[in-house]
């Protein structure tokens, strides 16, 4: 009898550790994935000209450099590797690209732009003539990010001598990267002075993610971001500023959704759903953009993540 009783427990603990769902974000998985290039704001941090404690903090030793929000998508199957917005930190994270996921003698096998705000495109400048000199780069564009690069300088440059080559995308239309690697570029609303600016719906063989790293209010939007976070495994979503009054500008003239809101609009869904959120793009005053802060540590017991330089996705 206790012969028996203890084989069914290795049996039902081996079943358990079996089917559990490991945990990807801490270990590089083997086939297709996203890699977490990079979570903060457009300027970075520390911030430039800031003097305030939050990029002081910096200064001093106490905070880690923040790398401009990026994912990196590797498809170890086709042997390419592709990078979501061309950041200012674009030649940090390309390297990192190369030495810790993938060197196929390329610099990048194709960059999506979000939009033509200076943390989402300017990095494009070190394919140009007076860097890298690169050749016929592919960058997947919407309709006016396209005639915006095509006509206004430094950036028609890249595309006269063939540093980059403009692939035009359309909303809600998928392309396909090859075997069981599909990206959608879906709109969202924002300030579009000089281009849309979308989101992107990342989808491999079993697995997606949604990657919106810029959007005004989420009411504002003609989706439903619960539903779309429920048809997705992982959704990097805009986490600009943690709540109202966090900066001295009326917070009105940059709408971003609050994090405080997004957790709001989701505290009545399962933990299922809460999980798959990882919040990025935050700016250098937020204090979640700490390493540990105890608003950060309570929205965390909540089930929601933020996301952190060097995390992976597996789609497999």
């Amino acid at each position: 009898m206790r012969v028996s009783l203890i084989y069914f427990l290795v049996i039902s603990l081996t079943f358990i550790c079996c089917n559990s769902k490991p945990d990807t974000n801490q270990s590089k998985p083997n086939r297709q994935y996203i890699t977490v290039l990079g979570i903060a704001q457009d300027a970075g941090y520390p911030h430039i000209n800031c003097e305030k404690e939050c990029c002081k903090a910096f200064y001093d030793g106490k905070e880690s450099k923040k790398l401009i929000v990026s994912l990196g998508l590797v498809d170890l199957k086709d042997n390419k590797k592709y990078i979501f917005d061309a950041t200012p930190d674009f030649t940090q994270q390309t390297h990192i690209l190369k030495t810790n996921h993938l060197d196929n003698g390329h610099v990048i096998d194709g960059v999506f732009l979000t939009h033509a705000h200076i943390g989402h495109y300017t990095g494009l400048m070190y394919l140009g003539l007076e860097a890298m000199g690169a050749k016929e780069v592919p960058v997947y564009v919407m309709p006016r990010m396209k005639t915006y690069l095509e006509t206004n300088g430094p950036w028609s440059q890249l595309v006269s001598m063939r540093n980059i080559e403009l692939k035009a995308i359309q909303n809600d239309s998928t392309i396909s990267l090859g075997t069981d690697l599909k990206v959608t570029p879906f709109l969202v609303p924002h300030r579009d002075e000089y281009s849309e600016t979308v989101g992107y719906k990342i989808q491999g063989k079993s697995k997606s993610a949604l990657f919106i790293p810029d959007i005004n209010k989420w009411q504002l939007w003609n989706k439903d971001i619960i539903a779309e976070v429920k048809k997705v495994d992982y959704a990097f979503v805009d986490a600009t500023f943690l709540k109202d009054g966090e900066i001295a500008r009326p917070m009105k003239e940059i709408p971003h959704p609050f994090i405080v809101e997004t957790t709001k609009l989701f505290e009545n869904e399962p933990l299922e759903t809460k999980t798959k959120i990882y919040f990025i793009h935050l700016n250098h005053t937020n204090p979640a953009l700490k390493e540990t802060h105890r608003l950060k540590d309570s929205i965390q017991n909540l089930g929601f993540h933020f996301a952190k330089e060097g995390m992976n996705f597996s789609l497999d």
